[in-house]
């Protein structure tokens, strides 16, 4: 698929069907991943795939909301939990040529690991529409991380900072509301041409 097909078609997919996808298009949806850009090439990142039925079931309970609003995303065969892992980047900038001496986050103009763990979930997402899937991402609330945690062994230092679902669209899959072209905001208002305020 052309690359200027694959953003125009890009959206949030809740409603898949439950047709498996093939080991290969996992593994190359997973590994999009690793080609997001990181600070200092830090790869301060990690992901919680599931793909088994009964790992998938251990997941939903902690995205009730989710479950309540659109029960169809737990057809996805592929759950995919981004994690971000900050001391990865302490450390790396702490070391000698870095230019930082210590591990202090007031360094940070950003939160970096969040940042990148944000663009390689995003390369996931453009991959499943490249490969002719939909997919979706989404929050887990912070009342359910520490419980997701305990489910999944998932260790303290690494942040989940959503999740995604990735399958087939279902055949009946709503179409998009008129809402969001309605609410989608263009170009001439959002991209300032060299001066604040100036759209032309």
């Amino acid at each position: 698929m052309e690359f200027s097909e694959v953003i125009r078609r890009r959206r949030m997919v809740r409603h898949y069907s439950d047709k498996p996808l093939a080991p290969e298009v996992v593994e190359r949806i997973l590994a999009s991943a690793l080609r997001a850009p990181s600070a200092g090439f830090s790869q301060g990142w990690a992901f919680l795939a599931l793909t088994d039925p009964a790992d998938r079931a251990r997941f939903w309970p902690f995205v009730p909301v989710r479950v309540e609003k659109t029960p169809t995303m737990q057809d996805a065969p592929l759950v995919v939990v981004p994690l971000a892992h900050k001391e990865a980047y302490l450390d790396r900038y702490a070391e000698p040529g870095k230019g930082w001496e210590d591990r202090s986050e007031d360094h940070w103009p950003a939160p970096y690991w969040y940042i990148d763990t944000g663009m390689a979930a995003l390369l996931m997402l453009l991959t499943a529409v490249d490969e002719g899937l939909g997919a979706c991402f989404f929050g887990i609330m912070p009342d359910h991380i520490r419980p997701f945690r305990e489910e999944f062994g998932v260790p303290d230092e690494y942040a989940p900072i959503g999740a995604l679902t990735i399958g087939y669209r279902a055949t009946d899959l709503p179409p998009q509301s008129p809402h969001v072209e309605e609410r989608r905001r263009d170009a001439g208002e959002v991209i300032h041409r060299g001066n604040w305020g100036r759209h032309g």
